[in-house]
């Protein structure tokens, strides 16, 4: 990228080595030509003089073979005025693995929109730029709030659900897993519905004894695939009245299975298994998007289930450029199976990780936050204390 006014003084980044000049906009008369490179190192070709009607290079290697990016002596954004010193440290915080712990009012989401600007800023293209919600809604406010902070190449970003990246991404690659990419999702009522007419056809739902109904069958087949937990154990857990009948409702979760695949359909949960899948057995596929995406955010991390954490961790791939954001202090989707454990274990899964706490709160008074923080430290939660922020 080019940095610094006009064109007189700019650092140009390429890819290898060698000599080489360029036609500039400002002297249309100067010839386009390059050597032939070698020695592939990244390398910075600074600008010597803009007097001369060709103008001459010195290239420098730079150390290692990753992505290097060139700060503009300007941004356009005064980051470290509009942010407080944590969310400031957050931001600007680029590669390797990053853990931000952000109660609610702590301005998690102005701090994820800074970075989205920051990184677009620096040259990052957006769509090497991804970023995970939970909800449809909240990844769009997100990149149009960057978009009005920076520019429009903020809504470029690739923002979405869990569940929307991997209908993206296999709607390319599903044939690869033996399935159509032209597939069908079943939504929650339509996925009961099947389980319902299997139920009938195996000939399951009789008078003679008490079986399951539907939905408490879809709920125990999603509690499984979203858990890693085996059947036996969520019965023994959540449904011991149907233990009994392990068996069978085993026989028809696996039928359920079977027609989703003879039929080219996928529940919600297929999405993310298959997505796993597809990354964990395709290595072409898991490098093709780990370039594509070369930094990954995760918002609300601590409602993450076992197999979104696992599809992070192959996104993040040998980069490791994923910055998580969440509150260790909450979970409220444990219902669909998030376990807290994955915002808790982050930095034993990613040695080395960087973990910045955002404390000050906007939102309620040290009253409020005295209260909040006690009783977290009765039910022994081991979370940031939460500040009020000064407010002039």
């Amino acid at each position: 990228m080019l940095s610094g006014s006009g064109c007189a003084d700019f650092t140009v980044q390429c890819f290898d080595s060698g000599t080489a000049t360029f036609r500039d906009t400002m002297y249309p008369d100067v010839e386009r030509n390059s050597r032939r490179r070698s020695t592939p190192h990244f390398a910075i070709l600074k600008y010597l003089s803009d007097d001369m009607e060709k103008k001459k290079f010195t290239l420098k290697p730079l150390p290692g073979d990753g992505l290097h990016l060139v700060v503009p002596r300007k941004l356009a954004v005064n980051y470290k005025n509009d942010l407080n010193p944590a969310q400031y440290e957050a931001v600007t915080s680029l590669d390797g693995p990053h853990l931000i712990i952000a109660g609610a009012g702590t301005g998690k989401t102005r701090t994820i929109v800074y970075r989205v600007a920051y990184l677009v800023e620096l040259g990052v293209k957006p769509q090497n730029v991804l970023l995970l919600t939970f909800t449809r809604k909240a990844a769009q406010e997100m990149l149009r709030r960057a978009a009005i902070l920076l520019d429009s190449r903020c809504e470029h970003v690739a923002g979405g659900t869990f569940h929307s990246f991997a209908n993206r991404v296999l709607r390319k690659y599903a044939s690869l897993l033996g399935y159509e990419n032209n597939y069908t999702i079943l939504d929650q009522t339509d996925a009961e519905d099947v389980v319902n007419l299997l139920r009938t056809r195996m000939k399951l739902d009789t008078r003679e004894r008490r079986f399951p109904r539907k939905e408490t069958l879809y709920d125990l087949y999603s509690r499984s695939v979203n858990t890693l937990t085996h059947v036996r154990d969520l019965l023994a857990g959540e449904y011991p009245q149907f233990l009994e009948l392990e068996a069978d409702i085993t026989a028809l979760l696996q039928s359920y299975i079977g027609y989703k695949r003879q039929n080219n359909l996928m529940d919600y949960d297929d999405l993310l298994v298959n997505l796993a899948r597809l990354l964990q057995e395709k290595e072409e596929v898991r490098k093709a998007l780990n370039d594509e995406y070369r930094y990954v955010m995760v918002d609300e991390y601590q409602d993450t289930n076992r197999v979104q954490a696992e599809l992070v961790r192959l996104m993040a791939g040998q980069r490791r450029n994923v910055m998580v954001v969440g509150d260790d202090a909450q979970c409220i989707y444990s219902f669909r199976g998030s376990t807290i454990r994955n915002i808790l274990a982050f930095p034993e899964e990613y040695p080395g990780c960087k973990i910045i706490k955002i404390e000050e709160n906007y939102r309620s008074s040290q009253h409020i936050l005295n209260l909040a923080n006690e009783i977290l430290r009765r039910g022994g939660v081991a979370s940031v204390p939460r500040t009020p922020a000064e407010r002039s």
